[in-house]
């Protein structure tokens, strides 16, 4: 059996040795980055975010980047991260990177592989980030240390904004647009936590998307009030019964159907590709968004509802004090996702006039509104240039997402913002926030050479005249 084992550790041994010759420079070195990254506990409470960026402050000042062009920003437990690659000035104003270095919370033991170790295994790389989005922070940094040993000096300036709490609070992209401007001050930005590829279950490129616009984040607490009493005595009013109906009328109602050239360009893309009564819908309304069934039948599909209107679900509920008394009072929180360019309040407003006087609608904590991002023509070639060194042929498209980033920031600040990851990924493959995550390692190093190509690309010539 100590043969078996010791031929068993060889031919293991024999293999790894094989694949990493099969790296090149640039890929071997962003393995390396990226088995560093993905060991950092960034989760909430942990203090590792700071720690992490000292670790890519060290391989930046190994690269060459200057002290002066390396900030750290402490934020309480956390911090955020921007490295700034000086260019000469003849291509306009800074380009923005963008990546967070918190992950969720994973507990190793619900996972099968060490959630805090990259685990390459049957084609796929495992561990807590991989996909979101440690993998992104991973790509910048190798190309920038790559662009640097390379000697490229940019037409412009290209700006590293790396966040600390993307995943829960959001404040340190509100503290780098509020407070330290002088340092993201950028034409507009290229967020690797958004966009990115589709590939069928048989590993077929389908579609690419460019997140141009994303709905913000918003929710409000429904509480009714009452004065309560003995449970022996009840009465027609209370508290629950009256929040149920209140969340009976917000079930019932559906926000105005709206779109944008984001969500038409993407619904005309995707329509093409797209089989059965899904597809027509989608084709029809991309030609005419006023067709009433159209809309009906993508409200009708979870997937594709949030790209025609402002959804509310209700997420939380809490009521009463005590089993043998009325309660005095009863609360549910509605989560809502805010079609771009709707103002936060005038949502909150639409559910107080859903519920009637006797429920107060009241919004919990901050909620960020912004307007969808325009197709700037330089940024969408650019990127597809880039998308066809990696994936030759394949469509690219707009498309807006239901979910947020730290891009809504940038953009409620008037700064442009384009999800762009050159992860191409199985639907299947998706285990972002779950268990198991884990991205195809084929798509690591294309995203990793993808980035080096839209880099030079964008960068890489004078402004236009």
């Amino acid at each position: 059996m100590k043969k078996t084992l010791l031929a068993s550790l060889l031919t293991f041994s024999v293999a790894l040795s094989a694949q990493a010759a099969t790296l090149d420079p640039n890929q071997a070195r962003a393995r390396d980055i990226f088995s560093h990254l993905i060991a950092f506990k960034t989760e909430i409470g942990q203090g590792q975010v700071p720690v992490m960026a000292k670790y890519l402050a060290d391989q930046f000042r190994a690269a060459g980047f200057p002290e002066s062009d390396i900030h750290i920003i402490p934020h309480g437990e956390t911090a955020a991260m921007v490295v700034r690659y000086r260019g000469n000035g003849t291509g306009g104003k800074p380009i923005a990177l963008m990546a967070h270095m918190d992950v969720v919370t994973a507990k190793p033991e619900d996972w099968q592989r060490d959630p805090f170790k990259l685990i390459e295994e049957n084609g796929y790389f495992y561990g807590r980030g991989t996909e979101d989005i440690k993998s992104g922070v991973t790509v910048l940094a190798a190309n920038f240390i790559r662009l640097k040993k390379e000697g490229f000096v940019p037409s412009r300036d290209l700006v590293i904004v790396y966040t600390g709490d993307e995943e829960t609070t959001q404040d340190t992209i509100e503290d780098l647009v509020k407070n330290h401007r002088d340092l993201v001050d950028v034409e507009y930005a290229l967020n690797t936590d958004a966009g990115g590829g589709e590939l069928s279950e048989a590993g077929k490129p389908l579609v690419y998307g460019i997140q141009t616009a994303e709905k913000a984040y918003a929710s409000f607490e429904l509480t009714t009030h009452n004065p309560g009493g003995h449970s022996s005595l009840p009465r027609p009013d209370n508290a629950i019964y009256e929040l149920a109906d209140a969340l009976k009328k917000v079930q019932g109602y559906s926000f105005p159907v709206m779109w944008n050239d984001t969500t038409l360009a993407s619904f005309k893309a995707l329509g093409a590709t797209t089989p059965g009564k899904l597809g027509e819908a989608m084709r029809a309304f991309a030609k005419d968004p006023h067709d009433a069934a159209a809309a009906a039948t993508l409200a009708a599909e979870p997937s594709e509802v949030g790209k025609t209107r402002t959804t509310c679900v209700a997420t939380l509920l809490r009521g009463g004090h005590a089993d043998n008394a009325l309660p005095q009072s009863a609360t549910a929180t509605i989560n809502c996702r805010i079609f771009p360019g709707v103002p936060v309040n005038t949502v909150q407003q639409a559910l107080q006039d859903v519920v009637g006087s006797k429920v107060s609608v009241a919004l919990v904590g901050k909620a960020v509104a912004s307007d969808a991002s325009p197709l700037r023509p330089d940024v969408m070639a650019a990127v597809t240039r880039a998308v066809h060194t990696i994936r030759p042929g394949v469509t690219v498209t707009p498309e807006q997402e239901s979910g947020a980033t730290d891009g809504l920031y940038f953009r409620a600040a008037g700064v442009p913002t384009y999800g762009v990851s050159g992860l191409f990924m199985k639907t299947s493959d998706a285990f972002a926030h779950g268990l198991n995550e884990r991205i195809p390692v084929k798509s690591f190093y294309d995203d990793v050479a993808y980035w080096h190509v839209l880099l030079t690309d964008l960068a890489g010539k004078p402004a236009a005249k």
